[in-house]
């Protein structure tokens, strides 16, 4: 410790949001460099070192190699995966002196296929999985919770290759299982989720969350033990509505009834229903306003922009976040003034169906707004809504027999009770960090790119791919925020930047000569140390050093202790306090580590 690169702070830095940032912080672990930047420090990288170790004897052990790329790319690539567009802001972007584009990779789907692309071209070359653990970047909007959601960080991306789709979902399935063990040995609670492609692409798709109260995902839990992205989640099948008793649809007048609780109250104090019930929310259809910012496609040659229109029932909130994630790469915003201009149609307040969709060209509208329905808007049920006039609403308007859309999309917030999508129950929900996901890719980048080999008939087919992230450095916040207390870290054995925090106190010659003889035997066994050698700190300060560092292992040799004959061992928690005979110290923590260890 008196040579140690290091400076414990006894106070949280002020700009630290979350645990594990005011404690790598006030440990000595990292420090900070700009929003959303780190250095890291000797006890930080000898930690994140030992995770990217363990992520690698899981990655080697199911066969896969290593390589590195460079983080700084040429465009083209990702040009050719209209990725450069697709990002949107989250990449950084440069020129070089030449004026060539470049970008710093937020991941490296392309690289790797270009790279399997000039190696292999034959089946028999696959399957092949490639992995690197390199620094990425992305332009965070507000980088926030430390290492956690940074600009740059440190991650573990992994690509299969196979001939075919069955070779895909075995190379999938081969990295879900070493993603468990990974999380498993580092001793992090993880939950796997359903999740949604997005940018990425591909079909099948799981995160892999670690829950806790900071997360910024949320997480829907069915009774049976499956989860979901909120983003993820799809609503059961209703069954439809028997409407043949349904009255014909009818326009009313409804003034100054813009909102939904303006359309309720007009509607009870005007038009009571027959069976006597009030009119509520729940009978009110929606229709929301959105702008879809599509990319540049194979029709349009710049990013373009549609105005869509969305039902949902009238107690349900849209959730733009799950309804993006149906549109992906598209981005969506609410509708503009600008944009309802384009279409006169469209009558603030009092939007109705009847000119949108599949109803559009019966009712002589020439640029007609495609229409889609939220998942719980059933086939036969009846809606009170907008009749596209102003100051007059529909009632009785069915859908499936007054109109229909042209789509059905998931588009509300998910609200506890609400069905799990395998009809096991209702739904809870939690909060959890993203330490990982794996993409079931398919074919989307060997096509793009042209990533073709000769199959058994000597046919050129495309390669099938999976690409399989970690956050290492994002694991590592994790574990900080899963395993401390009141007085610092607490690291798992396995990846402590030492096994043992030996501490030497007060002025005494022999109390230092037990402690570095202490020192000296655990490291002939292989056992990692920190010892705390600093001759004029005081006990008090060493203790607190050494539990807001967070070794598992604390021995102390003081003047009482060495002058009884013994060492002071205890647990970094304070448990399993133990004086040690000096002679035998070293063979019973060696012991300890290794039951720590497992």
């Amino acid at each position: 410790m008196s040579t140690l690169f290091l400076r414990t702070l006894r106070e949280d830095p002020a700009d630290a949001d979350v645990d594990s940032a005011k404690l790598l912080q006030r440990a000595g672990y990292i420090r900070k460099a700009a929003p959303g930047i780190w250095t890291w420090l000797p006890l930080g990288l000898r930690v994140l070192n030992k995770i990217e170790a363990i992520v690698r004897e899981e990655m080697d052990g199911i066969g896969a190699q290593e390589v590195h790329f460079p983080a700084l790319l040429p465009r083209e690539p990702y040009e050719a995966t209209h990725r450069w567009e697709e990002y949107g802001d989250n990449i950084f972007r440069l020129k070089d002196r030449h004026q060539a584009d470049y970008l710093l990779a937020p991941t490296h789907e392309e690289m790797f296929t270009l790279l399997v692309k000039d190696m292999y071209s034959s089946y028999k070359d696959l399957p092949v999985v490639l992995y690197q653990i390199q620094t990425k970047y992305r332009d965070e909007f507000r980088p926030r919770a430390g290492l956690i959601r940074g600009r740059e960080f440190v991650m573990k991306d992994a690509y299969s290759f196979n001939i075919d789709e069955e070779g895909l979902k075995k190379a999938y399935y081969d990295e879900r299982g070493a993603y468990e063990r990974v999380f498993q040995r580092l001793d992090l609670k993880y939950v796997p989720v359903f999740a949604m492609s997005g940018p990425m692409g591909g079909s099948a798709s799981e995160e892999f969350l670690a829950p806790m109260p900071i997360g910024e995902d949320t997480f829907a839990l069915a009774p049976s033990g499956k989860a979901w992205n909120v983003e993820a989640l799809t609503t059961p099948e209703l069954p439809e509505i028997d409407c043949s008793n349904t009255p014909a649809a009818a326009k009313e007048a409804t003034p100054d009834a813009k909102t939904i609780d303006n359309m309720i109250e007009r509607a009870n104090a005007d038009h009571p229903r027959a069976d006597g019930r009030s009119w509520e929310a729940s009978d009110i259809l929606k229709n929301v306003v959105i702008a879809v910012k599509h990319p540049e496609d194979e029709d349009h040659d710049e990013p373009w922009r549609e105005v869509i229109v969305v039902g949902v029932p009238g107690d349900r909130t849209v959730d733009m976040k799950r309804l993006e994630a149906q549109f992906a790469p598209a981005e969506l915003e609410e509708a503009t003034e600008e944009d309802l201009k384009a279409h006169p149609e469209l009558v603030p307040g009092y939007i109705g169906p009847m000119v949108l969709g599949p109803q559009a060209k019966a009712a002589g509208v020439e640029n007609p707004v495609r229409y889609f329905l939220d998942a719980h808007v059933v086939k036969g049920s009846a809606w009170f809504t907008g009749a596209d006039e102003h100051e007059v609403d529909y009632y009785n308007l069915v859908y499936g027999r007054d109109f229909e859309a042209d789509g059905t999309v998931e588009a509300v917030e998910v609200r506890h009770g609400d069905m799990s999508p395998d009809g096991s129950g209702p739904l809870s929900f939690e909060r959890g960090v993203e330490i990982g996901q794996v993409f079931q890719l398919g074919l989307k980048y060997s096509k793009a790119l042209d990533l073709k080999v000769l199959d058994q008939n000597g046919k050129a087919v495309p390669v099938w791919m999976g690409c399989y992230g970690i956050g290492v450095s994002r694991v590592l916040a994790c574990i900080a925020e899963t395993h401390h207390d009141e007085r610092g870290l607490a690291w798992p054995a396995i990846i402590a930047p030492a096994q043992v925090h030996v501490v030497a106190t007060g002025k005494n010659a022999e109390a230092f000569e037990a402690a570095e003889k202490l020192v000296a035997d655990l490291e002939a066994k292989g056992i990692e140390v920190i010892y705390d050698d600093r001759k004029k700190v005081s006990p008090g300060v060493k203790f607190k050093d050494a539990e807001l560092i967070g070794a598992p292992l604390i021995a102390v040799a003081g003047r009482d202790t060495v002058n009884n004959g013994t060492i002071e061992v205890r647990d970094r928690n304070g448990e399993n306090d133990a004086a040690v005979p000096v002679a035998e110290a070293a063979d019973v923590i060696a012991e300890r580590v290794k039951a720590l260890l497992g």
